[in-house]
């Protein structure tokens, strides 16, 4: 008899396995980043710390859903995740670099992820490119 749960029809390698490890050490640094920001200081920027808290949030979510990204629910989520991610780190990094003004404290996607070697900007076009050379079935 056939299951009709979704399977890993092979396990994830290369690439894959380096993106999942990448964004869960984005996820780690993002969320500590921000808790301290927010636990220390948050008064002081808090629309910044605010979007450092969000930057966390979606690393998480794009770690997992690239891990289950077998599963069709969870690779249309590793695509939103990735997607808004790649929204995020545009328009905050060319915010921060039109009006400085609003971005005194630094976020994770200030200045396009400059305080993270710029991971975040290269981060997403890898995980969209990782995503659409494996599609799933999304049925």
């Amino acid at each position: 008899m056939a299951s009709t749960t979704p399977t890993r029809t092979r396990g994830m390698t290369g690439i894959g396995r380096v993106l999942v490890v990448v964004y869960g050490i984005m996820a780690l640094a993002a969320t500590g980043r921000s808790f301290v920001q927010i636990a220390r200081e948050f008064d002081d920027a808090p629309l910044a710390y605010s979007l450092s808290a969000l930057a966390a949030v979606v690393y998480i979510l794009a770690t997992l859903a690239l891990i289950f990204s077998a599963r069709p629910a969870w690779y249309r989520v590793a695509w939103i995740a990735i997607g808004f991610e790649l929204v995020g780190v545009l328009v905050v990094g060319t915010l921060s670099l039109v009006d400085p003004a609003l971005f005194q404290h630094p976020t994770v996607w200030s200045v396009y992820g400059y305080g993270y070697l710029f991971i975040p900007l290269v981060l997403p076009f890898l995980g969209l490119w990782w995503l659409m050379r494996h599609r799933r079935a999304t049925t």
